[in-house]
């Protein structure tokens, strides 16, 4: 298996839908402009992605519609997360077999009680085993009401084929915990760009962040400060973001988000059913966030 090391930012990139279809021109618009902002690859298929609005057929074609837009130095990284270990297996392998460089593969969730340290371990290590790619955990307990241990973490971080870890829970400190139980060569991401600056201060390599879709160049910003040792004007930075991140993932959700993106020259596109499209009273809410953190709006 090639070795990756995923330094930087990387956006959960959404898949544009008009009237209910996969608008594939407005995907690759987004990844021309993305492939100047700085960022180190994307996450296809994500949270963000509306993964679970989409057939076969439609995830095979946006993954290949990204790799063909992306920067040949870019890391293309495809959720496959499945139900079943056999289904993420197999579209994790189908995702290979289309170009892409590792896949984030979340927590089964549907019978959660029952997803405990031993249920994790073994689906994980069964999925690495059999995986073409480098694979990565996604950690979402908003959406699957399942937390990785770090028990979980620190047993899978062993194998050879398991690379890293998205964790989107928020929690700082349950970062720290990871980053003490792996080796500094497994990659500890955190996904929620709220607590980007706190997890680069850790020791986190980078950020799968739902904002790096809207201002990508001030996420790598951040990342470079820190990296630099300026942590008061990555702070000044991080703190400007901290309402346009709350905006377009916990209050207004992914129909905020595509908005924001419109405003800001891309083309976010309308969500698919059953998600509700942005209202126009959050929609002049969201603009007001937007011009509040001195950000341009284009149209």
């Amino acid at each position: 298996m090639r070795k990756i090391n995923l330094n930087g930012i990387y956006p959960p990139i959404v898949t544009p839908f008009y009237n209910e279809e996969v608008a594939y021109q407005s995907l690759t618009n987004n990844m021309g402009k993305l492939n100047q902002s700085g960022i180190s690859g994307v996450v296809v298929l994500g949270s963000n992605g509306e993964n679970v609005f989409l057939s076969e057929k439609e995830k095979i074609e946006v993954v290949e519609t990204v790799i063909k837009s992306a920067s040949r130095e870019m890391e293309i990284i495809a959720g496959t997360g499945c139900e079943s270990t056999q289904e993420t297996i197999y579209l994790t392998n189908k995702m290979a077999e289309a170009g892409v460089h590792a896949a984030l593969i979340v927590t089964p969730f549907y019978y959660g009680s029952k997803m405990n340290d031993e249920a994790l371990i073994n689906y994980y290590s069964s999925v690495a085993e059999k995986s073409e790619i480098p694979i990565l955990l996604y950690n979402v307990p908003k959406f699957t009401g399942v937390n990785i241990s770090e028990r979980v973490v620190s047993t899978l971080s062993m194998h050879s084929n398991i690379i890293g870890i998205k964790d989107s829970s928020g929690n700082v400190n349950q970062l720290g915990q990871y980053l003490n139980c792996v080796d500094s060569d497994f990659n500890v991401l955190v996904g929620t760009a709220g607590a980007l600056l706190g997890a680069l201060t850790l020791g986190c390599q980078g950020g799968i962040l739902a904002l790096a879709n809207v201002v990508p160049e001030k996420c790598v910003e951040i990342y470079q400060l820190t990296k630099e040792g300026d942590i008061e004007k990555a702070r000044k930075l991080q703190l400007q973001m901290i309402p346009v991140n709350y905006a377009i993932t916990a209050q207004y959700g992914i129909s905020g988000l595509k908005y924001a993106m419109d405003l800001l020259g891309y083309e976010g596109g309308e969500v698919r059913s059953p998600l509700l499209p942005i209202k126009a009273e959050e929609q002049d809410k969201i603009r007001n966030i937007l011009l509040g953190a001195e950000l341009k709006i284009i149209k």
